[in-house]
């Protein structure tokens, strides 16, 4: 009767990162350390561990879930395929990768006792641990860092020296006293018009000038009589006295 069985592993890498190296062939060769040909289409075949491995892509879902059909070389024609379901999950600084093995042949009980992680878990804790150039004893488990929430770090409050008070006072420059502001000049009164002088109204000027003019031939007149005009009032009283 076929088994399924569900191992965990924590990979020091994004889970974008596990996802694009686990369905690319130079990424998985990398990754395992043999010779693969993977594809990132639904329904394209696959191959690992130089063709001992061979399956399809049956659902992908980039950067969270791949699921493989799975068979070695070493099942009978009688045996189904089996299923792989991986599962990646970011924790803290890396990837807690669940793996579910299901319709897994009865007698083929090495996958799950060890086998996967000899040729797979392991390799790829050393190949992604060396991208980024950190020793995989080193780095943190990403699983323990999602059971146990790290405590917020306590603050202690330090008081300087008097000393270095004196100091700090001592080197505090004064601040400069920022320049008065200008007044601004009072605007120049503008200058009065001067007045323009009176004209003497033009009828004043034209009745003089009637007046010097009457004046003038009135004496015309006056001497012209004189001279030659004949005195018709002594002519009337001769008559009536004759």
């Amino acid at each position: 009767m076929p088994y399924t069985f569900t191992l965990t592993a924590a990979i020091p890498a994004s889970p974008r990162e596990i996802y694009e190296a686990w369905l690319d062939s130079l990424g998985h060769s990398e990754m395992t350390g043999g010779e693969a040909s993977m594809s990132d289409v639904v329904g394209a075949d696959v191959s690992a561990w130089d063709g001992y491995i061979s399956g399809r892509n049956l659902e992908l879902i980039p950067g969270e879930r791949i699921v493989q059909s799975w068979r070695t070389s070493e099942f009978a024609d009688e045996h189904e395929d089996s299923v792989i379901s991986i599962v990646l999950t970011e924790v803290g600084d890396g990837t807690l990768l669940t793996l579910e093995h299901s319709n897994v042949p009865d007698d083929h009980r090495s996958y799950e006792e060890g086998g996967w992680q000899s040729n797979y878990f392991e390799p790829m804790v050393v190949h992604f641990a060396g991208l980024r150039g950190v020793a995989p004893a080193d780095r943190p488990d990403p699983a323990a860092q999602q059971t146990a929430p790290k405590a917020p770090p306590k603050r202690v409050r330090t008081r300087p020296a008097k000393t270095a008070r004196k100091a700090k006072s001592a080197t505090k420059v004064k601040p400069k006293p920022k320049p008065k502001p200008k007044p601004k000049p009072k605007p120049k009164p503008k200058p009065k018009p001067k007045p323009k002088p009176k004209r003497a109204a033009p009828r004043a000027k034209a009745a003089k000038k009637k007046i010097k003019g009457k004046a003038t031939n009135r004496r015309v007149a006056a001497t012209k009589l004189g001279k030659n005009a004949k005195r018709p009032a002594r002519k009337s009283a001769r008559r009536k006295r004759k």
